[in-house]
């Protein structure tokens, strides 16, 4: 019993000791820039700048058949997949679109990149683009995220903004904060696009 309790003490030590080597290079990750706007109970309301953005599209309809197949063709891109065989610093959050038309995964560039000083991709289904300056609600939530924890959290989210009488425009999306290998400290996100105005 006692070599039981040793041998799972010593484990645990190792899992934390692990996770903390992880996380430390994670959190020296660039971020993508945002300003909030307002802050309510339960959510928030940001403006994102115009970013440029690596996307693949998919004909997935889950976030398990577009996470895995999307990420490994965008991390094959910044790892050294492009015309000028150059490795582009990961940043975060991974922007994921996934509905039951056409899906898409978006890896926000570093913020000293523009469109126009990219490689081009060697994959020619990656593309290199400008997105729309938003206004966008927020709601946070932690874990490993699911298709059941993204349905949740968008009807929240979206009862939330009924509430409060802000309009929502399109559908949610979801933001992932973290590797896989990550297992505390998980930070996910739904957002949508909303009307804003400055008398809000």
């Amino acid at each position: 019993m006692t070599v039981l309790i040793i041998s799972g003490a010593t484990i645990l030590v190792a899992v934390i000791l692990f996770q903390s080597l992880v996380i430390m290079p994670i959190n020296k990750i660039e971020e993508q820039k945002y300003t909030i706007i307002k802050k309510y109970n339960d959510f928030e309301i940001r403006f994102y700048p115009s970013a440029t953005i690596a996307t693949i599209t998919s004909n997935a309809k889950t976030y398990k058949d577009l996470a895995s197949p999307g990420f490994r063709k965008l991390a094959g891109y910044i790892f050294g997949g492009n015309d000028g065989n150059k490795k582009i610093a990961m940043t975060s959050p991974v922007h994921m679109d996934i509905n039951d038309s056409l899906s898409s995964m978006s890896f926000v560039m570093p913020a000293d990149y523009e469109k126009a000083n990219l490689p081009l991709p060697n994959d020619s289904n990656i593309i290199i683009s400008n997105t729309a300056a938003e206004y966008v609600a927020v709601i946070k939530f932690g874990g490993y995220a699911s298709d059941k924890d993204m349905k949740v959290y968008a009807l929240k989210l979206q009862k939330l903004l009924k509430e409060n009488g802000i309009s929502g425009i399109g559908t949610c999306r979801f933001l992932g904060y973290n590797p896989p290998f990550q297992f505390i400290g998980r930070k996910n996100e739904i957002i949508i696009n909303v009307e804003w105005l400055s008398s809000n």
